[in-house]
């Protein structure tokens, strides 16, 4: 049986999530400078120590050290010192570095296809109606089998569907320039961010967050993300599409003795602001859901306020740190905290909120029936690893030690829409009358023929062999290419 991951202590009580309860989800919540950042890496370390992988994005590069042993810090010496800490010693942690730019860390890809309209539209800020038009375009895409794999693909469907706006208006909606000029231009300003370095293949395979090290802890995956979180949309989008995917690809497994992967959303409130109410719905089921497939969730914000009720109400361990009370909306803020911890007679919550210093955390978790103990004022245990952020030469040797490297960091460029409708137009207009000229064939009406400049033109027998798999495939690959959240039909993804 797996030890309780102790994460705090109240003078001689220790404050410890039980494994078997850790995939009920948490929140870490507190004021900028409060300790989050330490409760996060003690947090991950407990977990990794247990054999549980976790995965978390380092919007401050400041977790980069966890690939290091810590020492020589006065603060976690005397912290140690102060708990009373037995048998506590410096060890780096067994890391895996990503990065979205493949600068510092392996690369982290998706395909358009997997994202999906959903989840695109929500990164290029799309109103609804600009929304419906790529929603469109994806069925297009769908129904005639052509991949989108990268934005240009993207690019060039959109074009396409501009193009052959009237043949598709009635099965598919009205497709106006006017918006797919607009999606053109915020798909400009992605790439400017260098957020097309995200879609393409090879696309991340969620087994490799999933690892376990020789030693048997579980490896921590560290997305390198200070320069992704300058796009706040495109940063929310990409961890919430990670998540999605993670629910659409694990079994479920019911109750387990410890988690199969614990993920950490930081700068949580990114996820919610400004959510349509369609994509809060799928968040609040993914998150319902998803502990059900042994994954925890642990959302990580400066305010209890920032995450919605439905979501809230599923975290069951919580770790709340120093709030604020200046202004009106923080003062609702601690007020709100307080009344969701389970009242312990012996303290103030509300008071304590505000008087807490750093590294001191309210914190309250379940007990082995899922009920939540009563809330206890403690003091975070500080990580063995370094505390602050790995040197270059530090991170590039974890990345160049890895079994992943060379996989990811070669990018691959198959046939897909791009190709296929940069084929269909280089195809001459002037090749019909040509062939007309040669005189009727029934071979070439059968088989299809090649005209002289390269072009093909299918037969009876190819058409008619292609409609059937077309057909085929728009009603499974509708359902093969995306998940939850990216779907446009919201069904499951099939392998």
């Amino acid at each position: 049986m797996t030890e309780p991951l102790l994460i705090a202590k109240s003078g001689n009580t220790e404050l410890a999530i039980l494994p078997s309860m850790a995939n009920r989800h948490g929140l870490i919540a507190g004021a900028t400078g409060t300790g989050k950042t330490i409760t996060l890496q003690s947090l991950a370390e407990q977990f990794s120590r247990a054999g549980v992988p976790v995965f978390m994005a380092d919007v401050k590069g400041d977790l980069s050290g966890m690939c290091q042993p810590g020492g020589g810090n006065a603060r976690v010496e005397a912290r140690v010192a102060e708990l009373g800490l037995k048998g506590f010693g410096y060890a780096a942690c067994p890391v895996v570095f990503w990065d979205v730019f493949g600068q510092k860390g392996h690369p982290v890809r998706a395909t358009v296809s997997d994202m999906g309209p959903l989840l695109l539209a929500r990164m290029l800020n799309l109103n609804d109606t600009q929304s419906g038009v790529l929603t469109a375009v994806f069925h297009i895409a769908d129904d005639n089998g052509w991949l989108l794999l990268d934005l240009k693909d993207l690019r060039a469907m959109l074009q396409h569907a501009a193009e052959n706006a009237s043949s598709y208006s009635v099965e598919y909606g009205n497709i106006s320039t006017a918006s797919v000029g607009a999606i053109q231009r915020r798909l400009l300003q992605l790439e400017h961010e260098g957020g097309d370095q995200l879609f393409g293949e090879p696309a991340l395979n969620f087994d490799d967050l999933m690892q376990i090290a020789e030693d048997g802890r579980g490896i921590i995956n560290i997305l390198a993300a200070e320069t992704l979180y300058n796009s706040p949309r495109a940063y929310a989008t990409l961890l919430l599409w990670l998540l999605s995917e993670l629910f659409e690809n694990l079994p479920e497994v019911g109750d387990v003795e410890k988690p199969r992967l614990v993920f950490f959303f930081d700068e949580a409130h990114l996820l919610f602001n400004d959510a349509p109410a369609a994509l809060l719905s799928r968040i609040e089921q993914v998150v319902r859901l998803i502990r059900s497939k042994g994954v925890g969730v642990y959302f990580v914000s400066q305010n209890p306020l920032d995450i919605p009720d439905a979501v809230l109400g599923q975290l069951g361990n919580r770790v709340q740190h120093a709030l604020r009370a200046f202004t009106p909306r923080d003062q609702k803020a601690v007020r709100a905290a307080a009344e969701t911890f389970r009242p312990n007679p012996q303290i103030d919550v509300e008071a304590a909120i505000t008087e807490m210093g750093v590294g001191e955390a309210l914190i309250s978790l379940l007990d082995e029936k899922g009920r939540p103990h009563p809330v206890e004022r403690g003091l975070i245990v500080p990580p063995g690893s370094r505390v602050g952020p790995a040197t270059e030469a530090e991170r590039q040797q974890v990345i160049r030690g890895s079994l992943l490297y060379g996989h990811y960091e070669q990018l691959v460029d198959r046939e897909s829409a791009y190709e296929i409708l940069k084929a269909r137009a280089a195809t001459s207009p002037e090749q019909a009358p040509a062939e007309a000229d040669r005189g009727f064939n029934w071979g070439e009406l059968l088989g299809g023929s090649t005209g002289p400049r390269g072009g093909r033109r299918e037969g009876i027998v190819e058409t008619i062999t292609r409609s059937t798999a077309r057909t085929i495939g728009s009603q499974l690959g509708r359902q093969v290419i995306r998940g939850v959240l990216g779907s446009i039909f919201g069904g499951g993804r099939r392998r």
